[in-house]
């Protein structure tokens, strides 16, 4: 197997990042979906499992996670306010596929592209705000 390196995260897979994982807890969520992609998920559920492997986030936080996943095409509605793992394309897929692999064989520069995206992202936030003084 190859080793994956900085050519990983391409410009694709980091806008994917941008606007569809902004936090390490959001990317264990999406992948904890992504695990079983058959089986619908109420929050709570989803709160469990993560407690029980790593992180947690609470129901509110996973609820506007999934609302946001669902917006990006990464997850579908279900019966019952249930959420399941569907990606709208393959790219979206292959973009998870890649998540799921960074995670696993690269975790440390994957949470510095994570939170360095979401720095940015607020850095022009702020900057859109800003006075020009000529």
């Amino acid at each position: 197997m190859q080793v994956l390196d900085d050519s990983a995260f391409s410009d694709a897979f980091c806008r994917f990042l941008q606007t569809s994982v902004p936090t390490v807890n959001a990317a264990e969520l999406l992948l904890a979906l992504a695990e079983e992609p058959g089986r619908g998920w109420l929050p709570a559920e989803l709160s469990a499992r993560l407690r029980a492997t790593s992180s947690a986030l609470s129901d509110p936080d996973i609820q506007r996670h999934l609302d946001q996943f669902q917006a990006a095409g990464l997850v579908a509605p279900g019966a019952d306010g249930r959420r399941q793992y569907r990606p709208a394309d393959e790219a979206l897929a292959a973009h998870v596929r890649m998540l799921a692999r960074a995670y696993r064989e690269r975790p440390v520069t994957l949470f510095r592209v994570i939170y360095a995206l979401r720095d940015l992202k607020i850095r022009s936030f702020a900057d859109a705000f800003k006075v020009r003084r000529k």
